[in-house]
């Protein structure tokens, strides 16, 4: 993908009040940077408010179950209680059932 087209999906995840992203696989450095410059663009990189703030983070060494399992276990925004996940995945095949059944098995805390 181009940088344009990763920037223009970042801005519109700001736009539509994402508040935590959460970035894995290839290039997810990028797409952390990108929601990064998103925020700060929208706010014409003056202050932002509290409310407003989107946390961030990547997680290019660990397997995607483990990204998932912060997604649902660890993420919180400091002033906005985050009420539900949005996976978005970016790939040239489509799998949403199998991306639902890694995160729901990614949920459960197991006794190891």
């Amino acid at each position: 993908m181009t940088d344009d087209w990763r920037n223009g999906i970042a801005q519109w995840l700001v736009d539509g009040s994402c508040l935590y992203a959460i970035a894995w696989g290839t290039e997810c450095e990028k797409w952390h940077d990108a929601v990064d410059w998103a925020v700060l663009e929208t706010f014409d990189y003056g202050d932002i408010p509290d409310e407003k703030f989107v946390m961030t983070t990547w997680h290019s060494d660990e397997p995607m179950s483990e990204a998932l399992w912060f997604a649902g276990n660890c993420a919180f925004h400091p002033d906005v209680e985050l009420q539900r996940t949005v996976i978005l995945h970016v790939a040239t095949q489509a799998k949403p059932d199998e991306l639902i059944a890694i995160y729901a098995a990614s949920q459960i805390l197991s006794d190891d």
